[in-house]
C-alpha cells in the first residue's frame, strides 16, 4: 500500500465494480461501501459539464453525517455528452443500448466524470475530469454484436472503453483514459494526496 496514504480510511460509495479495481490499482485500501438511494436528477438549465459534479455532489450528501474523523468517501458520477446533450445509462434495454451506439457512431463526444471527496475534516471537496472520445461509424452488425454480447446498460452512453467496442471502434481519445472507465485515476490521486 502507498505509505503516503496510509493515515486515511478511503471508502468507496459505488456499485461499480469497475470503479473499485482502477481505485485499488493506485495501491491505496479501499472498502466498499453500498450506494445509497439518491435522486439523481438535476437543473435543466445546469451546463451538461456539470452535471456530472453535480450528481456527485448529490451521492456524497447521502453519507454526510456519517462521516467519521480519519475517513474519505468518495462519490463520482459519470455521463457521457454527445451533440450538447447528456446521456446517462441507457433506458429500454437492449434497444436503448443500441439507439444510444447508433448516436455516438461517428461522432466526437465527451466524457465527464463528476468526484466527491467527503472528509469529516475538510467537508466535500470536487472536481470533474473531461475526456474527448472519437467513434468511428459503427455498422449494425458491430452493434448488435457487442450489446448482445456484453449488455452495456449499465454503462454510460452504453460503452465499455475497456471491452470490444472499444478495441474496435474507437480510434482516438484525448485526455485520461480511465475517465472514460468510470474514474479520473491521475487527478483522484492528486486530491487523496492533499488530505491530510
Amino acid at each position: 500500500m502507498y505509505k503516503p496514504l496510509t493515515n486515511k480510511k478511503i471508502y468507496l460509495a459505488s456499485a461499480s465494480p469497475r470503479r473499485r479495481q482502477l481505485l485499488t490499482n493506485l495501491d491505496v485500501e479501499v472498502s466498499l461501501i453500498p450506494p445509497r438511494e439518491v435522486d439523481e436528477s438535476y437543473p435543466d438549465d445546469l451546463p451538461p459539464e456539470h452535471v456530472a459534479e453535480y450528481v456527485s455532489r448529490k451521492k456524497a450528501d447521502a453519507y454526510t453525517h456519517d462521516i467519521e474523523p480519519g475517513c474519505v468517501v468518495i462519490t463520482a458520477d459519470t455521463v457521457v455528452i454527445c451533440d450538447n446533450e447528456v446521456l446517462g445509462k441507457p433506458h429500454g434495454g437492449a434497444e436503448g443500448a443500441r439507439q444510444m451506439l447508433r448516436r455516438l457512431s461517428g461522432k466526437e463526444h465527451k466524457v465527464v466524470t463528476g468526484v466527491t471527496l467527503t472528509t469529516y475534516e475538510h467537508g466535500m471537496t470536487s472536481f470533474s475530469t473531461t475526456t474527448r472520445v472519437w467513434f468511428k461509424p459503427l455498422t449494425d452488425e458491430e452493434i448488435d454484436y457487442y450489446v448482445s454480447k456484453y449488455s452495456p446498460t449499465d454503462k454510460a452512453g452504453a460503452y465499455g472503453i475497456q471491452e470490444w467496442i472499444g478495441y474496435i471502434g474507437i480510434p482516438r481519445i484525448e485526455g485520461d483514459y480511465y475517465n472514460v472507465m468510470g474514474l479520473p485515476l491521475h487527478d483522484l490521486f492528486m486530491m487523496l494526496s492533499t488530505l491530510n
